[in-house]
């Protein structure tokens, strides 16, 4: 089973950028992702790669955000761009057993879960 910890959230104001990291360990799975949920909104998928490095991203964030990893290191990134007060959430990372696309998923289709990392962009 695979522990993720997030890190790297904060406050900043529109248009800034942060980058958010996610330390996984006891298991790297082939497909990882990040979510987000912002005060009174479902969850969302925000962007999912797989082993070989594709990416797939909500089109809320596409041309924004950009998730990647380093295997070496165990750990997933989601840089994040000009961002705006909607981007404004808890931002979760995650692991899915199994194979996955490279595209946006729901949260139920994922399996394991950090704690969550706030981040609150202000205009």
């Amino acid at each position: 089973q695979v522990q993720l910890v997030e890190s790297g959230g904060g406050s900043v104001q529109a248009g800034g950028s942060l980058r958010l990291s996610c330390a996984a360990s006891g298991y790297t799975y082939s497909c990882m992702g990040w979510f987000r949920q912002g005060p009174g909104k479902e969850p969302e998928g925000v962007a999912t790669i797989v082993n070989g490095g594709s990416t797939g991203y909500a089109d809320s964030v596409k041309g924004r955000f950009t998730i990647s990893r380093d295997n070496a290191k165990n750990t997933l990134y989601l840089q994040m761009n000009s961002l705006k007060p909607e981007d404004t959430a808890v931002y979760y990372c995650a692991a899915k057993r199994g194979y996955c696309y490279p595209r946006p998923y729901r949260k139920v289709d994922f399996n394991y879960w950090g704690q969550g990392t706030q981040v609150t962009v202000s205009a």
